[in-house]
Order: structure tokens, then sequence, then C-alpha cells
């Protein structure tokens, strides 16, 4: 795992969404893969080398990367990055990193319906700080390009649909 992946990683051990465990809001929806079929998170580039191995995790190739599927529960220092990061997703922009409600959440994670300036400052603040390290690596800026790109279409599509997007970017 790299530098900018394994400091990124630990930015974002110990701060969450909310104050409280926001689990319980939901039922720890986004750790629950819907009936009959295997949901997961996708691995920034490195981090498949901490799961490879790891009894009950299981490692998918997709057309959008690497996806791993948890086994359900699990301690928040063993958490893929994703997981570590939602509901949020930092993304690239001509002024910058910002930390973006990630549209993939939107219909799993309740917080959402708040807006993102209903979650913890301190998250907002480690999600932005995580994704401007990961940004200084030339592959996990890749893949946030990749992400951003993936984010901007689906907020195109949910604009298109009238879906409400109040929830937008924190600068």
């Amino acid at each position: 795992m790299n530098d900018a992946l394994r400091k990124a990683r630990e930015i974002l051990r110990d701060v969450t969404p909310l104050k409280s465990d926001c689990g319980r809001i939901c039922g720890a929806r986004c750790c629950q893969s819907l009936e009959a079929e295997e949901s997961g998170m996708l691995l920034f580039p490195g981090e498949e080398e901490a799961y490879r191995d790891k009894a009950g995790w299981i490692l998918r190739d997709t057309s959008a990367g690497l996806l791993v599927i948890c086994p359900g529960r699990c301690r928040r220092e063993e958490r893929p990055l994703a997981c570590r990061l939602f509901p949020l997703l930092p993304v690239i922009r001509e002024s910058g990193i910002k930390a973006a409600a990630d549209q993939r959440a939107r219909g799993i994670c309740p917080l959402l319906r708040q807006g993102i300036r209903g979650l913890d400052p301190a998250f907002v603040s480690a999600a932005r700080e995580a994704g401007n390290l990961l940004a200084q690596d030339a592959e996990c800026r890749a893949f946030l390009l990749t992400l951003t790109a993936a984010q901007d279409e689906l907020k195109e599509l949910r604009s298109k649909l009238g879906a409400d997007m109040t929830t937008g970017e924190v600068y």
C-alpha cells in the first residue's frame, strides 16, 4: 500500500459522518448487500493487498474496478477507504479537491437527505484532506478522476430526471 493511501486511510480511521454511530439510523444499510446481489466498495489502487487473503472478504473484478465485498460487519480499522469515506467522495475540480455527496450513495444513505451540511464538519474536512493526499499519487489521482467523471455523469442524469440536487459539494 502506498504512503498516500495509508495516510488517507489513517485520516479517516476514527472520524465518522456523525458524532454517533450513523448505522443505528438505517440499520447499517451500507454494510449490507441487497437481496440476491453481492454489493461492495471499489478499492483504491494499492488497497487490494489488504483484502486478498482476508477471511470473509471477497474480491471481484468489475468494469469499474476491483470490488471488495465485506462479511457484513467489521472493525473500522479494517474497512477499505471507500467505506471510510462513505457517503462522501473526494472529487477533483479545477479549483482543487472537494468533498461531495457520492451520487451512488443517495439511494442507500438516509444522511444525504439532510444534505452534506448535516454531516460532522470534521468528517467532511477529513474526506477533503484524504482526497488531497490521494491526488498527489499518480495512480490514486487517476482513480479519483475516473470516480469524478462517473459522479458528474450520475449527477447530470439525476438532474435530467428531475431528482433533488440540494446536497452538492462543500468548498
